[in-house]
């Protein structure tokens, strides 16, 4: 072991010159030194280091600061107990000071730069001090690599509010998203140069796929997340990316919310502590989400199971309500599951199962948007393309429309098992969708059935208008039959299936026409509402439109027709009443012309979905001649 010479400590306190250790020092692995006795102590925490002077004061600013301001020239005692990082960011840079080599990682390196600062270990005080040494290995090891940084600034958060000081945080925070923007640009080049490749160059796919480095975001603490993801967003970071972070973060911080502890007591500070702090992640997560749309990248299973937990966790009800407009946008995406959800007070036994508010706004969302969008339309309609249909099975608007009717006729069947529900709510999202959204309403009819079953003392009023929310006319053979013989609807329903089952069956035995009742004659659908036959319930629905369309056509050009002729035959006997004011042919005339004009009348005629015809015009009145 060496031994510091009386040279090496002679300078006075407030000099510039370097303390150089003897080379047995530089390589020494046994700490504390020993070989001299101390001169110093100081104390950090709970603990006391045993040191000398001159080491410390040839690198450190403020140990030297601490000794010329002492009243007693022979101080041996100095206290630092504030030090970031503790005892044992003190020993890494107590080792640095007496020459020991000290290795930089990605664990200490926040640490030493923070205690370098704290300490004031600059070039000031000597060359390449720790500072600078820890400022060199950001640069050049840690800052170039997305997770190294993460783990920094993960790494930050025990040493606040000196790393914020230093504006270390803001340092790593810009190079993560500085980087994941420019891996993002490369990774686009390099698809594009494999989509274009060039004659010399072979085409390169990347190796990792371009979020490799999202799960790395896990281990930082809510608010840091919510920093960085800030500054990602607005160095313009893809959107598809930025939910796949939230999602993989959301899974991570998240896991097990709704579900209690057993061994903590329910309305316990412990418990209240739990809950709350799920739900700040929550309304956190939910405030990141990339802009509202039809086509947001976010799927619509992690929506729903953020909605889950915000009701889970008693979160705000505009985090809520954003969720729920999120999901209304996509509902068309949506299945089953991710529509059943849960009640917050599910150990109550006279709760419902399922919150029916939530859905109910939903889907009331859902329409309303496309409510919007008709009105939006309309503005740039042209009456040349007002015969054109825009609700034909086939376009995207009705798909969409239908795919969530069958949605809320499962979620219904779903829903009505729940003895607790109140048939309000469930009559509230019976009559929700439109006429036009369902094709066919056996789902609608079983969902009902099961609601009957389960709640058998509903008030006549109220199963009466359940029960009016089918449509007769759209229910399979099959859901005609057991509803004629279901005992448990009303009998003015039983009725109704009855009078248009046996239109439908003289229709069918005419050979059909135009006098059938729109959707009133499915006989190759199955009980389920699927098509059995060689036409689907799409095509029928698509031939029938057809001949409505037609059928309005050519009322159109009859009215057009009667115009004129109603318009000759005042022309022709203003004519005759100047010339033959009495002659008893004019009167046989009028009457034959009156007879023509009844039959071109066509306020009988109705297209098919029994909508009557308007005429812009008022029925004209007989006048007499005398």
């Amino acid at each position: 072991m060496g031994v510091v010479t009386v040279g090496e400590l002679k300078p006075s306190i407030s000099g510039k010159r370097t303390f150089r250790p003897s080379s047995s020092i530089r390589h020494a692995t046994e700490w504390p030194i020993s070989d001299v006795s101390s001169d110093l102590a100081v104390e950090v925490g709970a603990s006391t280091f045993a040191l000398h002077k001159f080491p410390l004061v040839s690198r450190s600013g403020r140990i030297r600061k601490l000794l010329l301001e002492a009243k007693d020239s022979k101080v041996s005692r100095i206290s630092l107990p504030s030090v970031p990082g503790g005892v044992e960011a003190f020993e890494l840079a107590a080792k640095f000071c007496y020459g020991i080599n000290v290795e930089f990682t990605l664990s200490n390196v926040a640490m030493l730069r923070c205690t370098a600062h704290f300490l004031e270990m600059t070039e000031e005080f000597a060359e390449k001090n720790l500072e600078a040494r820890s400022e060199a290995y950001l640069r050049e090891t840690v800052l170039p690599n997305i997770p190294s940084t993460i783990h920094v600034l993960h790494c930050c958060e025990a040493l606040v509010p000196m790393s914020e000081q230093i504006n270390l945080v803001n340092k790593l925070i810009n190079a993560i998203a500085n980087n994941a923007c420019k891996e993002q640009l490369t990774s686009g080049l390099l698809k594009l140069d494999h989509t274009f490749p060039s004659k010399n160059k072979p085409t390169m796919e990347p190796e990792t796929p371009s979020d490799w480095w999202g799960k790395s975001f896990n281990v930082l603490s809510l608010d840091f997340f919510q920093r960085v993801i800030s500054v990602v967003k607005s160095k313009g970071l893809k959107q598809d990316m930025i939910s796949k972070i939230l999602m993989n973060y959301a899974h991570g911080s998240l896991q097990g919310v709704g579900v209690r502890d057993p061994q903590v007591v329910k309305g316990s500070v412990l418990d209240m502590e739990m809950q709350k702090k799920q739900r700040v992640i929550v309304e956190t997560i939910v405030g990141l989400l990339p802009t509202q749309s039809r086509k947001s990248p976010v799927p619509m299973a992690f929506l729903s199971s953020l909605l889950k937990a915000a009701i889970a966790t008693s979160a705000s009800t505009p985090c809520k309500s954003d969720l729920e407009r999120r999901i209304g946008l996509q509902l068309d995406q949506a299945i089953l599951e991710d529509i059943l959800i849960p009640t917050n007070s599910a150990q109550n036994s006279h709760s419902t199962m399922y919150d029916t508010d939530s859905i109910l706004r939903i889907f009331s969302i859902f329409l309303n948007l496309d409510e919007e969008e008709d009105e939006d339309s309309d503005n740039f309609i042209d009456e040349s393309q007002m015969v054109c249909d825009f609700d034909s099975p086939g376009s995207p608007k009705q798909s969409s429309i239908i795919k969530v009717s069958k949605l809320l006729d499962s979620y219904l069947a779903e829903v009505a098992l729940d003895s607790n529900l109140l048939p309000s709510k469930f009559i509230a999202l019976a009559e929700l969708l439109p006429d036009h959204a369902r094709i066919v309403s056996d789902g609608l009819y079983r969902a009902v059935d099961i609601f009957l079953k389960v709640h058998p003392n509903m008030k006549d009023s109220e199963r009466y208008r359940l029960s009016k929310s089918i449509d007769c006319q759209k229910l399979s053979q099959e859901a005609c039959s057991h509803a004629a013989q279901n005992e448990r609807l009303p009998v003015q329903m039983a009725v109704q299936v009855l009078y248009f089952e046996q239109i439908r069956l003289r229709n069918a035995m005419n050979g059909g026409g135009h006098n059938q009742f729109f959707f009133g004659q499915f006989p190759q659908r199955s009980g389920s509402g699927a098509g059995s036959g060689a036409i689907s319930p799409r095509d029928n629905y698509a031939s029938v439109r057809r001949e409505n369309r037609e059928l309005k056509l050519e009322v159109a050009r009859m009215r057009m027709r009667l115009t004129d002729l109603e318009k000759d035959h005042v022309s022709m006997k203003q004519e005759l009443v100047k010339s033959h004011p009495a002659n008893k042919l004019f009167k046989s005339f009028t009457k034959k012309l009156s007879k023509l004009n009844a039959l071109f009348r066509i306020n009988s005629i109705k297209p098919i979905g029994g909508s009557e015809t308007r005429f812009p015009f008022p029925k004209r009145r007989r006048h007499s001649v005398s």
